[in-house]
């Protein structure tokens, strides 16, 4: 899916697939951070795929809580980005990051 195939609202803070909404990934997240971010995302929901194949069930609320933890700090989950100030905002996404590089430091190219 590109961008062009994704339908936003009106006052751009969701986005709808499939005429579901889903609250759209912070605008104000630097194209770095965004893409640190989901780097963390993908490579949390490759290990829960795995884990639920061959894990425990602790292991699998822990790569599921990677999940979370990515998703928060691209601002679509906890308090909406929208409400949050600009030093909230990069705190949010500050602390995601660093908690996220200590779980699964980053892959190097």
């Amino acid at each position: 899916m590109t961008g062009q195939d994704v339908e936003h609202t009106p006052d751009g803070r969701w986005i709808v697939v499939d005429g579901r909404r889903w609250r759209r990934q912070d605008p104000g997240l630097p194209a770095d951070v965004a893409a640190r971010l989901t780097s963390h995302l993908g490579r949390a929901r490759a290990a829960v795929r795995t884990v639920r194949r061959d894990g425990t069930e602790e292991e699998l609320r822990a790569v599921r809580d990677r999940v979370g933890l990515a998703k928060l700090g691209l601002g679509e989950r906890g308090t909406p980005w929208w409400e949050q100030s600009p030093a909230e905002r990069e705190a949010r996404w500050t602390g995601a990051l660093a908690q996220l590089d200590a779980l699964a430091p980053p892959e190097s190219v």
